[in-house]
């Protein structure tokens, strides 16, 4: 998409992402939060995309933010100081709905209709672990290392990372990792919940997830990541109605009824785009 992120879209509505900054450990300086922003909202419009991968060039996913970045941080306003980019925004201003611009290169990845895939090896460093978090699944490295480092450099997380952290884990373990900032290894983000799974080869794993979502109906997939978005701020009767709403737009649609005559007729499904709203 430009000389941060690189994209490669496959013929089944699968997106491949590559932050491509792998002489930084794909660090996130202005361009790259803008880049990530751009990139997640073009696909959050493009009714074509069946799933998305986000992974890095190189040896990191993402080793966070840039320090010559954070070496011009306005010691009085607390921002990144960018050209005018996502990173130089007041940070209590909403830009993007309930998100300001920094909030958003994580938040938008939820905001992208279709399943994101995180393929994660090397590092995920502070904001490059928020990033990652954003995704709905991460497959990631053994060995790999993973910090909530924010407070190393006297900081909070806050690029989405509270609200996100808050779904995986339990509230002592999200505490002990932001107090501390300590690393932990792939294997202990299985085990606390920041990992799905580990994977030998992280992007050849998440790709392959993704072309087995691309062969369900578009208007499912989309349907069901709605309800799990709304699952954490919804009470149990809010959920319970949107479920039927959903699978009342479901039934006798058209890309409902080829998964039904598919399975029927034991063949590959042939679905069309999704016309089902966000």
């Amino acid at each position: 998409m430009n000389e941060r992120i690189e994209s490669i879209r496959h013929a089944d509505g699968v997106v491949e992402l590559h932050l491509s900054r792998a002489d930084k450990m794909n660090a996130l300086d202005p361009k790259m939060f803008d880049a990530l922003i751009d990139a997640g909202s073009r696909l959050r419009d493009d009714a074509t995309v069946r799933a998305v991968v986000l992974t890095g060039r190189g040896k990191a996913f993402c080793a966070g933010l840039d320090m010559q970045s954070f070496e011009r941080m306005d010691k009085d306003a607390g921002e990144v100081l960018g050209e005018g980019g996502a990173a130089a925004a007041d940070l209590t201003v909403r830009t993007h709905g309930i998100s300001n611009a920094a909030q958003q290169v994580a938040m938008v990845w939820r905001e992208v209709p279709v399943p994101v895939i995180a393929a994660v090896h090397g590092v995920a460093f502070g904001g490059g672990l928020q990033v990652a978090l954003g995704a709905d699944l991460r497959l990631v490295a053994p060995g790999t290392k993973l910090s909530v480092m924010e407070i190393k450099w006297g900081l909070v997380p806050d690029m989405g990372g509270i609200v996100l952290m808050r779904e995986l884990a339990r509230n002592d373990v999200v505490r002990e990792l932001t107090f501390t900032g300590r690393i932990f290894s792939g294997e202990e983000a299985v085990a606390l919940g920041f990992a799905t799974r580990l994977a030998a080869d992280p992007l050849a794993e998440a790709l392959q997830m993704a072309h087995e979502i691309a062969q369900k109906s578009p208007d499912a997939i989309r349907a069901a990541k709605r309800l799990l978005n709304a699952a954490q701020g919804q009470s149990a009767a809010e959920l319970l109605l949107a479920e039927s709403v959903e699978q009342k737009a479901l039934i006798g649609s058209p890309n409902q009824t080829e998964a039904v005559r598919a399975n029927i007729e034991r063949r590959m499904p042939v679905f069309g785009n999704s016309v089902t709203p966000r």
